[in-house]
């Protein structure tokens, strides 16, 4: 080392800078100190070799190196984006957003002791699912049930508190993989269950269920496949048929309805989907269902049924490493009452809103943001509105679509168009919060449903860092 090569400051000098005495009260001194001999550890090899410029070394640069490795530190994982994907249910995205009256009972379980398992009526230990379960019933007809964290645990608990060393009857073309690798077959052996196929993929008959069952049999189960969609010569037996078919042999009735919800989704002009009532009303003996699909509220598996069979499931010692904490059911029922209140679901219920979005709305929002698009990406780019179809998604409707607005982004020049397209994408995903659109047809398209009037302004602040 000759005398022109500079040198590092030691920790401690550093850290008695003005500059990093105040990153000191802002993050700490240990995360401070870590950081700093982090980045000095870092020049350590340029300087050992020769590289190292006295500009890397100055107090400037090394408290700008510290800053950086501390904001990195501390700053949020999990981040607020602007989903623009077409997608309403994005299960990448956390599926349903809370409407506003979870929220605030969400911060008030966050911020205040509550009743979690406490009876207050006795002054003794109570029962969590009490707090949402009459309320679930009603909406459902069911008897009874009981809240786990997802819906996949849901039939993991059902079929291994009723079924587990025993035969689990399904028609083939049900047997469903969503996303994450959940496959029904795979939840039924670790439920301690055989899976017994019955019919083809497209076509099962009722006959094929009753040639099924034998002395081993526990259950007929259906599976909605909420998913995809199987058409042209197809044939399925009802949910009513099999139930039936089920109680004459003295055997119980599951359903996995995937999705689930609570409300007729015609009565807004959405496509049909079965509803969590209507399986029960045709007998099923238990039905699960997701909280954070359809029905719009929090993560969660909703267990409804007859009433001995959610007390034997209540009793799996798995129970209770599947239950829902506090933040869960804060959430969940102040969504459910909102169902008591039909004629004001659509504007008070998020995940229906945004189902329900009129097109000229979300084509009026295409109209004023473009221009300003325009502007921030130049020439290079054509920023088009264009009529586009959202999705419902996880799993809901698959072949359903919801007429849409946004905009159409694509290169004027067509020359290493993917390219150009691609880095785009990156440069929506850098900004302060990240715009998530989607590429297709050699362009890249931002679906305005999700996009609501009172997150646009910081949509439009951030755009001038696409410059």
């Amino acid at each position: 080392m000759n005398a022109a090569t500079p040198r590092l400051p030691s920790v401690d000098k550093l850290l008695h800078t003005p500059a990093l005495q105040a990153l000191q009260q802002q993050y700490g001194t240990s995360s401070t100190t870590d950081a700093v001999r982090q980045v000095l550890e870092g020049l350590r090899p340029a300087l050992r070799d020769g590289s190292l410029h006295a500009d890397q070394v100055t107090e400037t640069a090394l408290v700008q190196a510290t800053a950086q490795r501390l904001t990195e530190r501390f700053a949020p994982r999990l981040r607020s984006m602007f989903n623009l994907t077409g997608t309403v249910l994005h299960t990448n995205l956390g599926r349903a957003l809370l409407p506003q009256e979870a929220v605030d009972a969400v911060v008030e379980a966050l911020t205040n002791p509550a009743n979690l398992e406490y009876d207050l009526a006795t002054g003794g230990r109570g029962d969590r699912d009490d707090l949402v379960e009459q309320l679930v019933c009603e909406l459902t007809g069911a008897e009874a049930a009981t809240i786990v964290n997802n819906n996949a645990a849901a039939v993991l608990l059902a079929l291994s508190t009723l079924a587990a060393g025993q035969e689990v009857v399904v028609s083939r073309g049900e047997l469903v993989e969503i996303g994450g690798a959940f496959r029904i077959p795979d939840i039924m052996k670790r439920a301690g269950c055989q899976l017994v196929e019955v019919g083809t993929t497209n076509r099962t008959h009722a006959k094929d269920y009753a040639e099924a069952v034998t002395d081993a049999t526990a259950l007929l189960m259906k599976v909605h496949t909420s998913n995809y969609a199987v058409m042209g010569f197809t044939k399925s037996v009802s949910d009513a048929e099999v139930t039936a078919m089920a109680h004459e042999r003295g055997l119980s009735m599951l359903v996995d309805l995937g999705s689930g919800t609570l409300v007729d989704l015609r009565q807004w002009g959405l496509p049909h989907e079965v509803t969590v009532r209507e399986t029960v009303e045709a007998g099923a003996d238990i039905v699960t269902f997701s909280g954070d699909k359809l029905l719009g509220g929090p993560q969660a598996g909703i267990i409804v049924g007859r009433k001995d069979l959610i007390a034997k499931i209540k009793k799996n010692p798995m129970k209770r490493a599947l239950r829902v904490g506090k933040l869960t059911l804060a959430a969940l029922e102040p969504t459910l009452r909102l169902y008591l209140h039909p004629e004001k679901l659509a504007e008070r219920l998020t995940t229906l809103r945004l189902f329900t979005r009129p097109p000229a709305d979300m084509q009026a929002q295409a109209e004023a943001l473009r221009p300003q698009l325009q502007d921030v990406l130049g020439d290079a780019w054509v920023v088009e509105t264009a009529a586009m179809h959202s999705q419902i998604g996880s799993g809901a409707l698959p072949v359903d679509n919801l007429p849409s607005w946004g905009l159409k982004l694509y290169p004027a020049s067509g020359k290493q168009a993917g390219r150009q397209l691609t880095q785009l994408e990156a440069r929506l995903r850098a900004l302060p919060r990240p715009v998530i659109g989607r590429l297709h047809d050699d362009a890249l398209w931002l679906d305005l449903r999700c996009l609501e009037a009172p997150a646009q302004p910081q949509f439009e602040q951030q755009l001038h860092a696409l410059r």
